[in-house]
């Protein structure tokens, strides 16, 4: 029984080995949490997330938009949208119109959301140039094709 323990031990030590040494959604997240934590540190002073900028970003792009719109375009779930809209709503960066059907909301910027948005792209520029310097070359190409390919493979 003390020797089965032993080795069941040793097979979930292993497993944790391999899975911390080679799962891309670890790295993934690790890499995600650090980049977010270079742009968040950029914007405290707007008052604005990486995560709600890019809801702002997508909604200028798109004029008008439904939160499905957005949900696909950012591939967010539903609630995390939802989370970050009633933010934005309550700072006056973003306004609810009615969807065509009359059940769904449509969503704008407003002129407030738009100039914070023009406000931020110093900051902005500064964040990204120290994500290129974590990232560099290789990983920014690398990270490019992954992102052609995310969607390529869902439009």
């Amino acid at each position: 029984m003390a020797q089965t323990r032993k080795v069941n031990a040793k097979k979930e030590r292993g497993a944790a080995e391999r899975m911390s040494q080679e799962c891309i959604a670890f790295r993934l997240r690790l890499l995600n949490r650090a980049v977010t934590r270079l742009y968040n540190e950029a914007f405290r002073s707007f008052g604005i997330t990486v995560s709600q900028l890019n809801i702002l970003v997508a909604v200028c792009r798109m004029g008008t938009a439904e939160q499905q719109a957005i949900c696909r375009a950012l591939h967010l779930d539903k609630s995390t949208l939802s989370r970050d809209v009633i933010r934005m709503l309550d700072r006056g960066w973003l306004r609810s119109l009615p969807g065509k059907d009359g059940r769904s909301n449509c969503l704008a910027a407003t002129p407030k959301g738009e100039k914070l948005l023009e406000t931020t792209v110093p900051a902005w520029n500064q964040a990204q140039e120290k994500a290129k310097s974590l990232l560099r070359k290789k990983g920014l190409l690398s990270l490019e094709k992954a992102v052609v390919s995310l969607r390529g493979s869902t439009h």
